[in-house]
Parts: structure tokens; C-alpha cells; sequence
């Protein structure tokens, strides 16, 4: 799988003047799309929380972007176009899985509009570098796939109580899977993936 460059050290968005933390300086207290979450008092509230920050994350990195869209940072680097498609794969395949529904990539035309060349169920996992770098979208292309995935996102999260999340969804592993350990799994590998778009912008917008 292509190596993901990303730096721990970078805080926010890694381009430096587009946003800041507030005065107070703790990212506990950071507004989302819908506002300040805190305080969270029931595991819908969380979980669209968490979703949202993603979301917010995303449009910052994509906001305005130029050629670094699908700019490299070394010849077999994931580009940023790359790495905001992945993380929407992933998170529209895992929570439809869960759910229970259909991709939104499938369901609702996205993987026609795309038109990649290799299979219309790839989700990114274990791509080359040469199919990292023929994933060459628009800047809007990538939002409105993402934003409709939130949407689906959220439409399921909202409805769920602490006794779901201990519902089996994956049984192939050893332990079963739960509900609550699938989704944590899409926020950290969606904040992962977000956060190395982020830092990658960073550098190639310095460098051009």
C-alpha cells in the first residue's frame, strides 16, 4: 500500500494562516460545522460530533485548493485527491455496511461520476502508486461524494443508543467485531487520512 506522509508534530490544517486554535487553546473546545459540542451526553451526540469534526477537517483541506490537489510529494506519494477519496470510500462502505444500506458511491450514481479506471468497489486499500495517482477528481467532485456520505453518515449515527453498540457486525475476526469498534475505526483512520491531506497541502503549497 502506498506510504501515507504525515507528521504528528503539525497542528490544524498544516498550511498555517487558514485557521487557529481558539484563544483558550485546547482542542477539546474546537467548533465544528454545527457549532461547540461539548458538553455530549449521549452516544448520538458523540458519534455526530466526531463525524462532524471529519467533515470540517475536509472542506478545510479542500477549500480553494489548486494543483496541489493531485500534487506529490515524492513519485510514489498519496496525493491529496487520493487520500480524501480513500477515507470517503472507507467510511461509505463501512457505515452502509453496519447500516445495512447500500454505498452512496453505488446507490446514488457517485462511482459513474468518478469513471476511475479499476474496479468500481475499490475502496483504496492496498492500491499502487500508479492507481493512487489516476484518481484525479475536481476539488467539488471530492466534496459533494464526501458531503453526501456525511449525510448518509449521520442519518445512522443520530438514530443510535448505547445498546446498540455492542451489536456483532463482523464476525470474520477473532474477537467479533461490535458496532462500536467498527465506527471508531472509520473516525481514526478518517482523521488519520484528513490530517496527512492536510500536512501534504502544507508542503506543496510552500513549494510551488
Amino acid at each position: 500500500m502506498p506510504r501515507c506522509l504525515c507528521d504528528s508534530r503539525v497542528v490544524g490544517n498544516g498550511i498555517g494562516s487558514r485557521h487557529h486554535l481558539p484563544s483558550h487553546g485546547h482542542a477539546d473546545f474546537m467548533p465544528t460545522s454545527t457549532g461547540y459540542e461539548a458538553p455530549m451526553t449521549t452516544t448520538a451526540e458523540l458519534l455526530t460530533d466526531s463525524f462532524n469534526r471529519i467533515r470540517d477537517g475536509v472542506h478545510s483541506v479542500l477549500d480553494g485548493i489548486g494543483p496541489e490537489l493531485v500534487g506529490r510529494l515524492d513519485a510514489e506519494a498519496n496525493t491529496i485527491a487520493w487520500l480524501i477519496w480513500h477515507l470517503t470510500r472507507i467510511q461509505d462502505d463501512h457505515v452502509a455496511g453496519v447500516a445495512g444500506q447500500q454505498q452512496v458511491w453505488h446507490d446514488a450514481g457517485w462511482d459513474e461520476r468518478f469513471a476511475l479506471p479499476f474496479d468500481p468497489d475499490a475502496t483504496g486499500y492496498d492500491q499502487t502508486a500508479s492507481e493512487v495517482g489516476a484518481v484525479q477528481p475536481t476539488a467539488e467532485l471530492l466534496t459533494g461524494y464526501y458531503d453526501a456520505v456525511h449525510e448518509r453518515t449521520l442519518e445512522f449515527v443520530t438514530t443510535l443508543g448505547d445498546e446498540a453498540l455492542n451489536r456483532v457486525v463482523d464476525e470474520s475476526w477473532d474477537p467479533p467485531v461490535t458496532l462500536s469498534i467498527r465506527l471508531v475505526s472509520v473516525i481514526a483512520d478518517d482523521l488519520q487520512h484528513v490530517g496527512q491531506a492536510a500536512f501534504a497541502r502544507g508542503l506543496l503549497s510552500r513549494a510551488s
